[in-house]
């Protein structure tokens, strides 16, 4: 467990898919340039149009298994064969330097984060309603009806673990659940400019 002492500050955000978390996310890193946001590790191969470093970190399946004996990751999961996971001396080094340090990650990933780092704060991005979750991934109309019903299983799911979180917000609309998720980051300080760091690959 990491208990950090520094003007730092960790800032989990969660929600179902479908909730508009990745989207609240970057509009808050807009108005806030200086919030490190926390780019995952994964050993699955890079899809075309992917950066390394901006969408993943891509590792070997070694390294990553290297990791866990280690205990290098914050958060880790495997997903369909492939290691997914948050470096935790990233994020102590850069709560150390005074950084807020901001990721989107599932419940799981949450309550392993929490775990090592008590610190953080949690936030959870609801929709306005089940009905409007289950019309915005239908919407999309990229998944087969058994793989709806799975997402939306998954959703209500994840949603009965929002009372675990420090913070909910209902995206019912965009601007004004963006600006919630900035004030809940700028009660802790305004984000300082910070080294920009690399994950050790």
């Amino acid at each position: 467990m990491s208990r950090t002492n520094g003007p730092g500050k960790i800032f989990v955000v969660s929600a179902p898919s479908g909730a508009g978390k990745t989207t609240l996310c970057r509009l808050v890193r807009k108005r806030l340039p200086n919030l490190v946001y926390s780019v995952s590790c994964t050993t699955r191969p890079m899809r075309q149009g992917e950066v390394p470093g901006r969408d993943y970190h891509f590792v070997t399946r070694e390294v990553f298994e290297e990791g866990i004996r280690n205990q290098r990751w914050a958060e880790w999961a495997k997903v369909y064969g492939n290691y997914y996971g948050t470096d935790g001396d990233f994020l102590r080094r850069s709560v150390e330097d005074g950084c807020f340090v901001l990721l989107d990650i599932d419940v799981q990933g949450a309550r392993q984060i929490v775990a090592r780092f008590p610190d953080s704060v949690t936030v959870f991005v609801m929709p306005p309603s089940v009905e409007e979750l289950e019309r915005r991934l239908r919407g999309r109309g990229a998944d087969a009806p058994e793989v709806m019903e799975r997402r939306l299983a998954e959703a209500r799911s994840e949603m009965e673990a929002r009372h675990l979180y420090l913070h909910q917000i209902v995206n019912d609309r965009l601007e004004d659940a963006a600006e919630k998720l900035y004030r809940i980051i700028t009660d802790h300080g305004e984000p300082k400019p910070c080294p920009e760091r690399r994950v050790n690959e």
